[in-house]
């Protein structure tokens, strides 16, 4: 018995079915969200790293909304869409404040 994950059992009820189908479908949209909400801020920080001040200032903006989005349907906490966009915001303007 050095299986994994024990195996899991069909639900019998006909309303357990279909909430395991939702839950495939909607386990694969908040995967897909959380992936765009990551690459969003990857994406702010690597032009912040690189020096690159206006590509930075453009993916910011598309930052917040993207984490907006996301934090408005749950997928992660309002706080810590919060926490991320005050961090990259302070990133962002000591770039623009050093080229200025």
């Amino acid at each position: 018995m050095a299986a994994g994950k024990p195996k899991k059992k069909n639900p019998r009820l006909a309303s357990g079915r279909k909430r395991a189908r939702q839950d495939v479908a909607l386990n694969a949209a908040n995967t897909s969200l959380r992936s765009k909400y990551r690459t969003s801020v990857k994406n702010v920080e690597k032009a912040v790293l690189a020096g690159d001040k206006d590509k930075a200032s453009a993916a910011f903006a598309l930052m917040q909304s993207v984490v907006d989005t996301i934090a408005d349907k749950g997928i992660f906490h309002k706080n810590k869409a919060a926490r991320d966009k005050s961090r990259l915001s302070v990133k962002v303007k000591a770039l623009v404040q050093a080229a200025a």
